[in-house]
């Protein structure tokens, strides 16, 4: 079988469809990705083939608000991904399939114009969950502008079709995706670059601190967690990922700044986790079975924030919450409370029995 990923090119994309890839390989199938120009490098460097498809979703932002000016959030989004993204990716993919020829297309759920290519190609096409559907208001203020990519035979979800690929766990797991007519649970796998393990105090407890590998500008949201976080009694680790630590200025010395890190690893050795909220982030802090504090910044963050604390598998602080004191408050109460710690072992187990990457290849092959 030879399998066509198609993504944005953007780390939060393509990292989610990694484990996936490499089972399909490590079963011996042919594996092609298709992302936008700046990612191909990314890619490849990853040990896949890699063909440029598609835009940026900065690009796409840029474009829309020249049509729309300084239009609501919902209006943004809906021409983005409803419009521009996907015109974008079914031109690059049109042209790409007839040279790749690939059994199969999985796209990341935002890349919902690689569906349109394949129903087009006659190509079998599944969706890989990456993140939360989309909210009713905006699902419901999409739909007549979004229909033009399925021909008049509109599928149960816009972006994720009839057929999905699920990595949520049952405790957070997301209600539409569940509801889809098609659904492959997929254990959501670690994935770590092949970066090196910082340098740590074993004998102070670990805070892991990120705020993803796009954090909308918020580095003074940065400082204000370091400031908090370095008020108690444990080492702190903050992962910028691109990001440039210059913009930080000096830290505490119980702080330690770091590009990529070996996120999985670091997990094994941390005993809370502070982020902006990010699927990955979300789910390898559950299935390492830690409490988690979510300061999200924005797409889904917030949606993600919201379900970890109704569960109980962690806190959250918003917008203006989010100070020097606040943050040490909550981040000392998670470090030593059991209750959050008992959620997240739950939903740990839940994970542990999720099929892995290479029973949902062969799910995959079947549907072929």
């Amino acid at each position: 079988m030879r399998t066509l990923f198609s993504c944005r090119p953007a780390y939060g994309h393509l990292f989610p469809l990694i484990p996936l890839a490499r089972a399909a390989k490590d079963a011996g199938h042919e594996v092609v990705f298709a992302t936008g120009p700046s990612f191909l490098s990314a890619v490849r460097d990853l040990g896949f083939e890699a063909h440029a498809s598609g835009i940026s979703i900065g690009e796409a932002e840029t474009e829309a608000r020249s049509r729309h000016g300084d239009a609501d959030v919902v209006t943004l989004m809906i021409t983005m991904f409803g419009d521009v993204l996907p015109r974008a990716t079914i031109a690059d993919l049109t042209a790409l399939l007839p040279r790749v020829r690939p059994d199969l297309v999985v796209y990341e759920m935002s890349d919902v114009g690689a569906a349109k290519a394949a129903r087009d190609a006659g190509i079998p096409f599944v969706s890989h969950v990456i993140g939360r559907s989309m909210p009713p208001v905006i699902t419901e203020a999409a739909y007549g502008q979004m229909t033009w990519m399925w021909d008049g035979d509109v599928p149960a979800d816009l972006m994720l079709g009839d057929t999905v690929i699920d990595i949520w766990p049952d405790t957070v797991r997301d209600p539409v995706v569940a509801a889809l007519p098609t659904v492959l649970r997929q254990r959501p796998a670690a994935f770590d670059l092949d970066v090196p393990m910082p340098e740590l105090d074993s004998a102070k407890p670990l805070i892991y601190l990120t705020l993803g590998t796009v954090a909308f500008g918020a580095t003074e949201v940065l400082r204000t967690t370091i400031d908090g976080l370095s008020r108690l009694e444990a080492e702190v680790l903050v992962a910028l990922g691109p990001g440039d630590p210059a913009v930080l200025g000096e830290v505490p010395d119980s702080v330690r700044l770091a590009g990529f890190v070996p996120q999985a690893k670091v997990l094994q050795k941390a005993g809370l986790v502070v982020h902006h909220g990010g699927t990955g982030t979300v789910l390898g802090t559950l299935a390492a079975g830690l409490p988690q504090l979510v300061l999200p910044q924005g797409a889904d963050q917030f949606v993600n924030a919201d379900m970890l604390a109704e569960v109980g598998a962690g806190k959250k602080l918003v917008g203006e919450e989010i100070t020097a004191d606040a943050v040490a408050e909550a981040a000392g109460h998670l470090l030593v409370d059991p209750a959050a710690r008992t959620v997240a072992a739950r939903v740990r187990a839940e994970i542990a029995e999720m099929p892995e990457p290479a029973a949902v290849v062969q799910r995959l092959t079947g549907l072929v």
